[in-house]
């Protein structure tokens, strides 16, 4: 009975600090709203960088105004192909093949819904954000995340940040009316 009532007790406080800890701004809030606004404003939906981490490794951003962005990153296994499609400025031919050829066990694809970073809590009628990393989904449409839901979401939104800065830097290179820092 006491150890039945002690996990209830922890069972209330995981769900108070949830709610609580995870209602906060994600790291990746502010970035994707600086990469929706930076896009916008260079007026461009697609964009693919080399990832300045990797030397195989590259990300791309593939925007719908105003409601969502779809990022992936992965491994490539024929790097020059893509660089040759960078040189061009074809991005959203190389967001395509990022999405669809680059090496499944390094690949990371955020679905951003509302384009405003991944949010560890779901509101009612809130739009779901979602991941999948090598090859498995995970979607944050809960409103009550358990402990390993939110360890996976603070492993994403980590990720995510970081994507988002690469891009972030690779706008201003595109557009010369994008000042990005």
């Amino acid at each position: 009975m006491k150890a039945m009532r002690s996990a209830c007790l922890a069972s209330v406080f995981v769900g108070v600090v949830a709610s609580a800890g995870w209602a906060q701004e994600s790291k990746s809030a502010a970035l994707a709203r600086q990469l929706a606004a930076a896009l916008d404003a260079a007026k461009i939906s697609t964009l693919a960088v080399k990832d300045p981490g990797a030397p195989t490794a590259y990300v791309g951003v593939f925007y719908i105004s105003g409601s969502q962005l779809l990022v992936v990153s992965g491994n490539y296994s024929a790097p020059e192909l893509l660089d040759a499609r960078l040189s061009r400025k074809e991005f959203r031919d190389a967001y395509i093949d990022l999405n669809s050829a680059s090496e499944p066990a390094t690949r990371l694809l955020i679905e951003d819904s509302g384009a405003d970073g991944l949010k560890a809590v779901r509101a009612p009628n809130e739009p779901i954000d979602a991941v999948n990393a090598a090859g498995k989904r995970t979607s944050f449409d809960k409103s009550q995340p358990t402990p390993d839901d939110l360890k996976a979401f603070a492993a994403a939104d980590e990720r995510y940040a970081r994507m988002l800065t690469t891009l972030l830097r690779a706008v201003g290179g595109v557009s010369t009316k994008v000042a990005v820092r």
